[in-house]
């Protein structure tokens, strides 16, 4: 505003010692113009065209009328001048309406453009991540297959070892029982793996999100040994049925669950929520323990990966296959030493 405020004082300035209303320089009041036009909206954009034209007639009155007269075709060159401020000022404020409009257009695809870009990485990450799966699964059920064979000779021999150790060794009483005892839990490990690497097969109906909640619950507090921990629940009543397979959501909250009491220090407590989304239910699981080390954010979901001194690394791999089966998408909200937040996201309505 100040700056249209000069410029029309330096034109009316400069008209007055060039001659008035008859000098050549009037053209110059089109600068406060189109400076109102470029800052204004139409309405500051008409009030400066109607200041220019203003400070451009009032040398008018400076015309002695005793000395001279203004032929008619004189006046209407005068009024030509004055619209032409007006004009000037229309057309311009037009542009630059147009101008922000299509800036505003321009920024809105440059948003939708990024958008797609980071989905686009997203979805090539998680092809990738797919691609290697695939190969991983492929490598563990060769690999298991041919390791189960002399698993079953080791098992056996073990056995038959224990069978004939003479009473009094008690070393090799306890060396076959190691035997046998490994080779357990290396077949426990190979299931696992198994289980990984196989196709997932749903058996879907229609069931009660907030009732399979509650049996997972009823897991974890009859799990031997018990967990040290309290379980809250809060529910939500308007969640309808939905159609999943009951057992195996049931194991992703229960694993899930057991992840968060081994998380809490003893005597701490896990939350589960239940709510409707819009079209989604969404199961989340809230704990108050120890929390992830943010560079372990992106791979938590990895088999083989885990940082407990005991762990294979296969439950959360497992879970998230579940719930990708489904249709459905896993989130997780964490803070060092504050606790973390598991959600699972399953569609109320499963898609082919």
């Amino acid at each position: 505003m100040l700056l249209v405020l000069l410029k029309l004082l330096l034109g009316f300035l400069l008209l007055g010692v060039t001659g008035g209303i008859t000098s050549s320089y009037y053209l110059i009041l089109i600068l406060p113009v189109i400076t109102g036009a470029t800052g204004f909206g139409l309405l500051g954009t008409v009030v400066v065209s109607v200041a220019a034209a203003g400070t451009y007639w009032s040398f008018v009155w400076f015309v002695d009328p005793a000395r001279y007269v203004i032929p008619p075709d004189q006046l209407r060159e005068l009024w030509l001048r004055v619209l032409l401020l007006g004009l000037i000022g229309f057309v311009t404020h037009q542009l630059v309406e147009a101008s922000r409009q299509q800036a505003k257009e321009l920024k809105t695809v440059a948003e939708q453009l990024a958008e797609a870009n980071r989905n686009l990485r997203a979805a090539e990450a998680a092809v990738r991540r797919s691609e290697r799966l695939a190969a991983l699964g492929q490598m563990m059920a060769g690999l298991a297959h041919e390791l189960r064979n002399p698993l079953g000779t080791m098992n056996a021999s073990a056995e038959l070892l224990a069978k004939n150790v003479p009473e009094g060794n008690a070393v090799a009483a306890e060396l076959s029982g190691y035997i046998a005892k490994e080779v357990d839990r290396t077949n426990s490990l190979i299931s696992r793996f198994l289980e990984f690497a196989r196709p997932v097969p749903l058996k879907t109906g229609p069931a009660d999100v907030n009732a399979l909640v509650d049996r997972a619950v009823a897991m974890l507090e009859n799990k031997q040994p018990p967990a040290e921990v309290a379980v809250n629940k809060n529910y939500s009543p308007d969640i309808p049925p939905v159609e999943l397979d009951a057992e195996l959501i049931e194991r992703v909250v229960y694993n899930l669950l057991l992840n968060a009491a081994e998380a809490s220090p003893p005597g701490g407590t896990v939350t589960v929520k239940t709510r409707r989304i819009g079209g989604t239910v969404e199961i989340a699981v809230i704990d108050r323990g120890t929390g992830i080390d943010p560079k372990h954010r992106e791979s938590i979901f990895n088999p083989f990966f885990t940082t407990k001194p005991g762990g294979v690394g296969m439950g959360l791999a497992v879970v998230a296959r579940i719930v990708d089966e489904h249709g459905g998408k896993m989130a997780v909200e964490s803070e060092q030493d504050q606790g973390s937040v598991f959600r699972v996201l399953l569609p109320l309505a499963r898609p082919t």
